[in-house]
């Protein structure tokens, strides 16, 4: 492989230049290698994030992120492989029940979820409440799981697009999370590594989100859903609404508690929603035929989730952690919930313990934010609006000042807004 200065091409990339796939191959593979240092790599994320990658970069840029690790396959599986991957948001729990129910139709779904990043939870911290329950696996244990169960949550192994890893964690402490390009090529570099010939992605758009509008939610969903058909994975993505948290909940057990709500056959309804339309998407692409509302209520989802949680080690009748302390925050007026901010809500729970500060912090299990109110209720002055759940009551005032102005009331109701506002495939 040919050698460059890794100085050289940041000064090419900040001043609006292009970095051939050579140039992009050798960079990766030694930032993987430990010949490119953090600092040279933050430099290089920085003006990404400025400048972006043209689809030529970012196929190379992806397809050397993927080269740096091995690629996963799964020999003798009689079942259609379909994964599902959400942008991030507040209260998106989505996975929880979307992997059992997806099994319970028919489908593989081998699922390599994250942690928390940012104001955003992650969906192994939320598994991690449930007692005994582990997140690595081998790749047999995955095949063996994958066979038996149908669904598998699991940690992405350190083979698996080393390089993403690396970078992950350095994009989350260097103010480059929200880069299109960076989250195209991190979702899919590990997306098309693991194996799966079927893709659904939730592209998520609005204040509790990396997006904020719609039309850079569109431009993302655009450019993975290319980068996972180049590479032969079927892939549609839906583009959902993150303005208000998904559900009633935002944390770790708290979000856990909701899942199985939905699972039983209740739950909030836009969860709900969610999840059937994320489901309907892929047990279409995996050509099967079978209706996802109707196995929902059938009750086979919630076994498929208990089979699920006990393969990893967990108890699924164990009791979730429950914080320790609680505060409410209560309406300074009467009217109409208008608004729920999503980041703000997002942000007091990551602060309450549900998130992390470094990426080597542990998470509280039962911290977060519960909403008692949603958009659209009308509540009275003094009315409680949120709970505060925390096993640190010194935290409780940070986040208070983070949700001052996270609820707006008017005399006004709020416009109507779909969940899912557009399909790109």
């Amino acid at each position: 492989m040919d050698c460059y200065s890794a100085v050289e091409l940041i000064q090419a990339k900040r001043d609006g230049g292009t970095l051939s796939a050579a140039a992009i191959a050798w960079l990766i593979r030694a930032y993987t290698d430990g010949q490119v240092a953090d600092e040279q790599m933050s430099a290089m994320a920085m003006a990404i994030f400025f400048r972006g990658l043209d689809d030529a970069e970012l196929a190379a840029w992806t397809a050397a992120m993927i080269d740096t690790g091995e690629r996963m396959s799964y020999p003798g599986l009689k079942r259609p492989t379909v994964d599902k991957h959400s942008t991030g948001g507040v209260g998106d729990k989505i996975t929880l029940p979307l992997a059992p129910l997806v099994a319970a139709c028919g489908a593989a779904v081998p699922q390599l979820s994250g942690r928390a990043l940012g104001h955003t939870g992650g969906t192994l911290d939320k598994l991690e409440s449930i007692k005994g329950w582990r997140a690595s696996l081998t790749g047999a244990e995955m095949l063996a799981q994958l066979n038996d169960v149908g669904a598998v949550v699991c940690a992405a192994g350190d083979r698996l697009a080393p390089a993403d890893k690396k970078l992950y964690a350095l994009r989350d402490v260097t103010g480059t999370v929200a880069s299109i390009p960076l989250i195209a090529s991190s979702i899919m570099s590990k997306k098309i590594a693991e194996g799966a010939d079927n893709l659904v992605l939730d592209v998520k758009f609005g204040s509790g989100a990396f997006m904020r509008s719609l039309d850079e939610a569109r431009e993302l969903a655009r450019r993975m859903v290319a980068l996972g058909q180049a590479a032969g994975v079927r892939t549609v993505a839906l583009l959902t609404d993150m303005n208000t948290p998904l559900g009633r909940t935002v944390g770790n057990a708290l979000e856990v508690r909701e899942a199985l709500a939905v699972l039983a056959g209740g739950g909030p309804t836009d969860v709900v929603e969610l999840t059937l339309a994320l489901a309907h998407e892929m047990v279409q692409l995996a050509g099967l035929d079978t209706d996802p509302a109707q196995i929902l209520a059938s009750g086979q989802a919630m076994d498929v989730w208990r089979r699920m949680i006990h393969a990893q080690g967990g108890d699924p009748d164990a009791p979730l952690a429950v914080a320790r302390h609680c505060d409410e925050l209560t309406s300074t007026a009467s009217g109409i919930v208008t608004a729920m901010d999503a980041m703000a809500i997002g942000v007091a729970s990551w602060k309450l313990g549900a998130g992390r500060t470094r990426k080597e912090d542990t998470v509280q299990a039962g911290a977060g934010v519960e909403l008692l109110t949603r958009p659209g209720d009308r509540v009275a002055v003094g009315q409680p609006l949120l709970r505060l759940h925390t096993d640190t009551p010194e935290a409780f005032a940070t986040a208070r000042e983070t949700l001052q102005t996270a609820v707006t009331i008017s005399e006004q109701a709020p416009a109507a807004r779909p969940l899912v506002a557009d399909r790109i495939c």
